[in-house]
């Protein structure tokens, strides 16, 4: 499944994420979990409906990425994080063809990035050591497609603390 996933999906990501006044953090790894594969192989070679979500979540975590998937997520009791939802739209995320275009794609590069700052609410607790970004296919439960490893974790150790992607940071490449 590795070498297919790869194949099929090979997801680049890059992440800056700004937490207040603090320097970006750039992830570097990104892989669909054992979900997201499957739904794309079956889609792809087995005729099977690919049921995309209107909208990702995206969530934070504070364990690295696993195929199998779930990870720890921050938690909601107390904190005022929630996972932050962005359409899957032409509006909402780039174009193969440049940043910030709002056409479907005519590229080469196999690059879309996010057209839009996505913002997490400000911290009212300590979410802990963020160290992946997951896109999830529903605001609470459901299912990670995706999982990116961040190569600086950050601390959100306390209050007062803003988690912001701003436009053209969250990069996914297929295949380039």
């Amino acid at each position: 499944m590795n070498i297919v996933r790869r194949a099929l999906v090979a997801l680049l990501v890059t992440v800056a994420a700004l937490i207040g006044s603090l320097a970006p953090t750039v992830a570097t790894a990104a892989d669909l979990t054992n979900y997201g594969e499957n739904k794309t192989l079956d889609a792809l070679f087995r005729g099977q409906t690919l049921s995309a979500p209107a909208s990702w979540h995206l969530g934070l975590y504070t364990d690295t990425c696993t195929d199998a998937g779930p990870g720890t997520e921050v938690s909601t009791s107390g904190t005022a994080y929630a996972r932050q939802a962005v359409a899957a739209s032409l509006t909402a995320w780039a174009g193969t063809q440049s940043a910030g275009s709002t056409t479907a794609s005519t590229g080469t590069t196999g690059t879309t990035s996010n057209n839009a700052v996505i913002s997490c609410p400000e911290s009212t607790a300590a979410w802990g050591t963020i160290q992946s970004v997951g896109f999830n296919d529903a605001s609470t439960a459901g299912n990670r497609w995706i999982c990116i490893n961040l190569s600086a974790p950050f601390a959100v150790s306390g209050a007062g603390i803003t988690v912001k992607f701003n436009a053209g940071t969250l990069t996914f490449q297929i295949d380039n």
